[in-house]
């Protein structure tokens, strides 16, 4: 996906004694995050879990209900808002794939965006490139990977403080990196992608498949902290796989930080250094040396991306 400013490149002129506020929002495969910073740090948020899918339609009212409830607590101007998406998007805005809203493949979803807020400008990246950018940020490095874990595997990588592989030439599809050719069906069409391994939904099927029948993500929680041999196992794997992703990555880019955040990984207490275990039993001398670190902004990253989209052009 290319990075961009959709249709409208110019800025409305703010009206005398009218609050100036920032929007962000980040779509993820389950839930809908918004946040509005104005003035002097002020913020108001909102999200919203997708419902069951029943067309675009569905989801876009959905979303556009979420957009009028910020906005009505708002009372403010928008001045530009940052969207964060995980579906791939053609430089059109057409969506080319969303494995979590299949449905959506082929759909104008930044066309739909950019009717939810006539007159304003809006801005749209990768949810994974956006996180990477917003840890890079965060942290002061201007060399960062970052592996969100979540619904699905996002990815983002910054050299030298821009995004890489750059604008307009697509987003660093590091959940689609295969870790283990023999390993389970991706929803790509591959086999053994890292977000066929490790993502949450991947993580609870093998939970299943060890425990005898299905798990929620608080059972395991509550098993993983119990020491519970099947929960265990199943993030082992799951943390295994996230090392090798980010071994590989270190070794070609050599970063100065390599962080893991999502949702899913952000919920479960000691999710990170189950991975930096992994990571360090994969070292090998004279080899880079980064060891995954704790995402300094948990499962916010890519809402934190998502505003400074909007802060860039607003």
């Amino acid at each position: 996906m290319h990075l961009g400013i959709h249709r409208r490149e110019f800025l409305r002129p703010a009206r005398a004694g009218v609050v100036i506020s920032h929007l962000g929002i980040d779509i993820g495969g389950t839930k809908v995050a918004l946040k509005a910073v104005g003035p002097g740090g002020a913020v108001r948020e909102t999200a919203f879990r997708w419902p069951p899918f029943e067309g675009t339609r569905h989801d876009l009212a959905a979303l556009s209900a979420g957009v009028r409830t910020l906005r009505e607590r708002l009372g403010d101007e928008v001045e530009a808002v940052g969207v964060a998406i995980p579906a791939t998007v053609d430089p059109s805005g057409t969506v080319v794939t969303w494995p979590g809203r299949p449905g959506w493949a082929g759909s104008d979803l930044v066309g739909s965006l950019d009717a939810l807020f006539p007159g304003i400008p809006v801005r749209y990246a990768d949810d994974g490139d956006l996180a990477a950018l917003a840890e890079a940020r965060e942290a002061g490095v201007r060399n960062l990977v970052h592996l969100g874990v979540g619904t699905g595997i996002g990815g983002g990588m910054v050299m030298d403080g821009r995004l890489c592989p750059g604008t307009g030439r697509g987003s660093c599809e590091a959940g689609h990196m295969v870790v283990d050719r023999r390993g389970p069906a991706c929803d790509c069409g591959r086999r053994g992608c890292l977000q066929a391994v490790a993502s949450g939904p991947a993580t609870l099927r093998r939970a299943a498949v060890l425990r005898g029948r299905d798990v929620t993500f608080t059972e395991l929680r509550t098993a993983l902290a119990g020491e519970r041999p099947w929960a265990v196992e199943a993030l082992e794997e799951t943390c295994a796989a996230l090392a090798v992703a980010a071994t590989n990555l270190a070794e070609l880019v050599h970063p100065d930080r390599i962080t893991v955040g999502g949702g899913f990984a952000a919920g479960l207490p000691g999710f990170v250094e189950r991975v930096r275990r992994h990571a360090r039993q994969l070292t090998r001398a004279g080899g880079a040396r980064v060891e995954p670190a704790d995402a300094k902004l948990g499962a916010l990253s890519s809402l934190q991306g998502a505003l400074l989209l909007a802060r860039e052009q607003g």
